[in-house]
């Protein structure tokens, strides 16, 4: 069975940091894109960054541009996600994921094939 499970989420003020982190387990994943999405209450699950298999190619959302970065450690079957300068507006649950082999768009929620259950982040203002 495969399962990813985040960690790191909490509550931090504005301007702090966290380091999200993404364990997956049941399957390796060392040549598939791996992502991160957030939801926050009332709105759509939306993308934030995405890592392919080599780490090569990289993609964030314009929101967190500049203050998010990616990585993955491929050994680890694992994917983080460290976030600075944070801002009330990130208050969400973040979620990791896996592309879907044969899928396109990294950025898309439909394009993931495995998801984990989430990590609260809440950033006081």
């Amino acid at each position: 069975q495969v399962q990813l499970v985040e960690s790191g989420g909490g509550l931090v003020q504005a301007g702090g940091s966290l380091r999200l982190s993404c364990a997956a387990s049941g399957r390796t994943f060392s040549s598939s894109t791996m992502g991160w999405f957030r939801q926050a209450p009332g709105k759509e699950r939306e993308f934030v960054a995405s890592i392919s298999g080599g780490g090569i190619i990289i993609n964030y959302a314009d929101s967190v541009k500049g203050r998010f970065t990616i990585a993955r450690d491929t050994p680890k079957n694992a994917v983080y996600l460290q976030m600075n300068s944070l801002k009330p507006e990130d208050t969400a649950v973040y979620y990791c994921a896996v592309r879907g082999v044969g899928r396109l768009n990294p950025m898309s929620t439909d394009s993931y094939t495995y998801w984990g259950q989430g990590t609260q982040v809440t950033v006081s203002s």
